[in-house]
């Protein structure tokens, strides 16, 4: 049932689309927004309207950013480095440099393999990473521990094989400050198998 017009309807619905946010949550926001019009609604709404035309896609690692090359890759720290981070998707980069990857340079895949969904590898960057795998020394695959994850970095890796670049993965297994009663058991296997000299 529709509630203040067809416009804050639309609003709802499309607010509703994102990650995180289900109807309830994005008719709580609108209600906030529509509150706080002049200091939140009104604002919100240029902001959207200068994001639409200022981001792009980085031609060269795929981030988003308001130029292209992004900051990441215009950044001359980063120009030496030997070191790449293959992310599936641009959160994920941004993960790595909350964390403080340090000056290294990235390459989103834009997803995983999915035979499952119809994605192939002419659906995702992987092309574009072999042309720029010479230019490093090593590559880190930094996907998720799925199962398409898995699939994606054992394809990279073969793709890889042969060219002389190191191919490295993330370490897998129990995380900071987690109790080994609460972890499934493909995380305790792979902890056991990935286990450290201390």
């Amino acid at each position: 049932m529709a509630n203040g017009g067809p416009e804050i309807e639309q609003l709802i619905q499309l607010l509703a689309r994102l990650p995180g946010l289900g109807p309830r949550s994005a008719r709580r926001a609108v209600l906030h927004l529509i509150k706080k019009k002049d200091a939140l609604m009104i604002p919100l709404s240029a902001a959207l309207d200068r994001a639409v035309s200022a981001v792009t896609t980085c031609e060269v690692c795929g981030n988003v950013d308001t130029r292209s090359p992004c900051h990441i890759c215009a950044d001359p720290r980063r120009a030496e480095s030997g070191l790449l981070i293959v992310v599936e998707d641009v959160a994920d980069l941004w993960a790595l440099e909350r964390a403080g990857a340090g000056a290294v340079r990235y390459h989103v895949l834009g997803g995983v393999l999915s035979p499952l969904d119809g994605i192939g590898p002419g659906d995702l960057s992987i092309d574009a990473l072999l042309r720029r795998s010479p230019d490093f020394s090593e590559i880190v695959l930094a996907v998720n521990a799925t199962v398409e994850g898995q699939t994606t970095a054992h394809y990279i890796t073969d793709r890889l094989a042969g060219s002389g670049v190191k191919v490295t993965r993330l370490a897998h297994g129990v995380p900071v400050g987690g109790e080994l009663d609460y972890l499934d058991e493909g995380t305790l296997s792979q902890a056991l198998k990935a286990r450290t000299e201390i």
